[in-house]
């Protein structure tokens, strides 16, 4: 009987695998017919239209299935569309490029470095313009750059500077018997101050206002450059917010014009010399970087490796939103080894995470830039373990609204003992020594434990100085003074010796190119992340709840706040020592 159960539990094991190939194959094919279609001709005496709603992380991402021959690049990128309005300066067929009511979730420094890249474009004598509904703050500080700006009649622009809100859950953890114990170093360390306290410490409320008026300063010198306003004339129009109305947006010179979505495409139209009935010729901006993608004509053999390390460091293999040491440290030996490869830029967008993966990655840094110089740039973030992994290079670029530094480590447990307490559950202990039991979280933190787990933090935290100090050429007590889990800007962390110079990715790459003598080269990106098939399998079974999940839940609270509670439930639930940046700040 057992034989024949064998064989009916192999016929049908052999039928689901046969079947799940199948449908994989299908999928797959599915795939590749889509894209080998989806090239978009562009016609002559285009527009581009900037809309970066779909357009989240630095790279789209490579992904190769190990155990199948199917790999995958997705050409989504924030790099991505950066290369495409290069591309666009010298294509004929381009002849401007339209922003309308563009709605993304882009950080501040990604937004600022499109807008250089659209003062670049404009300097060809090609068009930008811009019009919206209603503009956001982070929306029209990229708005601003565009040649005529144009609102709605009944639109809106909101100015008004930066605030950022934090939420204190102490008396929470109280009242519901849940209890977060804490074990840090450093007294700006503020990402586990919501546990400890219910107000604000005078620690994190004065690295939190030296922080947001060093970002508006940026903010502002920017857009005052662009419309021709002083700084001290916008301080004076967000205190008074006065560009909540079109009428006061166009007074205050916030704003071109106050015009209807079809009189603004007249407006391109007289600039293109096309009859108003005539439709423009519109392209969207992720369908041009199809279209221009591989046509370069730089033939060199040379090369600089562009790493993008992108998302909380949480180790493994890694993915598009997760820094892992697999899929980093492999491109990090690829492009060493590779003789084409002269040199290496790491592009950091990161808030932290893992101490340990941080000083693995930061060890396969240290090997690599022995043979091949390592430049960093730093994105939206790079701070913590985002800044653990740069500070080594062989020398750091940040932009100035980068948040940088928060030099320190600290360690989260879970504790239910008041929840136990409350239901008549009492847990008891039985052990062969001491420290057999490890943690509990049914159980009161243990003062031995405690301090063997401070001086685990301790221990990490001392690394991590005598890692900052090595690559920065500074003593141990210089790092300590600048560290404490203090946060800084790029402009702040230039001027105290944490990053070399101000500039964004190009900036990187011109002086990798510069340090290695190389005036014409070709740029290859990584990492590739690699998945096997069951993985993807899996993925793809279980991906339509996960996604309708995480939907009904966005829809209900938010996407910022969703995003909140996924960050503050990884801190929960993680069991390694952390090197995560305090908080999330938002530009509103």
């Amino acid at each position: 009987m057992n034989f024949f159960k064998n064989v009916l539990a192999t016929m049908v094991g052999i039928i689901l695998f046969s079947m799940l190939s199948f449908f994989l194959l299908f999928i797959v094919g599915i795939a590749v017919s889509a894209s080998s279609e989806s090239t978009v001709s562009v016609k002559n005496n285009s527009v581009i239209k900037l809309d970066l709603f779909a357009v989240t992380n630095d790279y789209g991402g490579k992904t190769r299935v190990t155990d199948f021959e199917f790999s995958e690049k997705n050409n989504d990128g924030l790099i991505d569309v950066l290369n495409a309005i290069e591309f666009a300066k010298t294509d004929s067929s381009i002849k401007g490029i339209s922003i309308e009511n563009n709605a993304s979730m882009l950080g501040i420094t990604q937004r600022k470095a499109i807008r250089e890249k659209l003062m670049d474009f404009k300097k060809t004598g090609k068009f930008v313009v811009a019009y919206s509904d209603g503009y956001s703050q982070s929306e029209y500080y990229m708005n601003s750059v565009a040649d005529t700006v144009y609102l709605n009649p009944m639109g809106s622009v909101d100015f008004k500077g930066l605030a950022s809100e934090i939420l204190y859950m102490k008396d929470l953890q109280e009242k519901s018997g849940v209890k977060m114990e804490v074990i840090r170093h450093g007294k700006y360390k503020s990402a586990v101050e919501p546990y400890l306290q219910q107000t604000m410490s005078e620690e994190n409320r004065e690295q939190m206002t030296v922080l947001l008026n060093s970002i508006w300063d940026n903010i502002i010198t920017d857009i005052s450059t662009s419309r021709k306003i002083s700084k001290d004339s916008l301080n004076l129009i967000a205190t008074n917010l006065e560009g909540r109305t079109p009428e006061l947006a166009l007074k205050n010179k916030l704003i071109d014009k106050i015009a209807y979505f079809d009189e603004y495409e007249n407006g391109m139209r007289k600039a293109m010399n096309i009859e108003k009935d005539k439709e423009i010729n519109k392209v969207d901006i992720l369908d041009y970087v199809s279209s221009t993608f591989g046509k370069s004509k730089n033939k060199s053999k040379d090369r600089i490796a562009v790493i993008v390390a992108q998302g909380e460091i949480r180790g493994g293999e890694g993915s598009v939103n997760i820094i892992g040491e697999g899929s980093i440290n492999r491109a990090l030996k690829e492009a060493r080894t590779n003789e084409n490869i002269k040199a290496i830029v790491l592009r950091v967008n990161s808030p932290g995470g893992s101490a340990l993966t941080s000083d693995i990655i930061w060890r396969e840094i240290e090997l690599t830039k022995k043979v091949k110089p390592v430049i960093v740039s730093m994105g939206d973030v790079a701070a913590s373990g985002g800044y653990y992994i740069a500070c080594n290079a062989t020398r750091i670029f940040a932009e100035p609204t980068t948040i940088t530094g928060s030099i320190g480590v600290f360690g989260v447990l879970p504790n239910f003992k008041g929840v136990t307490d409350k239901i008549g559950v009492n847990a008891q202990v039985v052990k062969t020594h001491k420290n057999a039991a490890g943690y509990s979280v049914f159980t009161d933190l243990d003062e031995g434990f405690k301090e063997t787990i401070q001086a685990d933090i301790e221990r990490v935290y001392s690394t991590f100085v005598n890692r900052v100090a090595a690559g920065r050429n500074m003593t141990y007590e210089k790092v300590d003074a600048l560290a404490q889990g203090r946060v800084w800007t790029g402009t702040m962390a230039l001027e105290n010796g944490l990053v070399d110079e101000l500039g964004g990715l190009d900036a990187a790459v011109a002086f990798a190119a510069k340090e290695v003598g190389l005036t014409d080269y070709r740029i290859n990106y990584y990492p590739e992340y690699e998945i096997k098939l069951r993985d993807l399998l899996r993925g793809l079974i279980g991906m339509n709840v996960k996604e309708a999940q995480q939907e009904a839940i966005i829809q209900t609270v938010g996407k910022e706040n969703y995003e909140l509670f996924e960050r503050l439930n990884y801190i929960k639930e993680t069991k390694t020592i952390q090197a995560m940046l305090p908080y999330q700040i938002n530009i509103k």
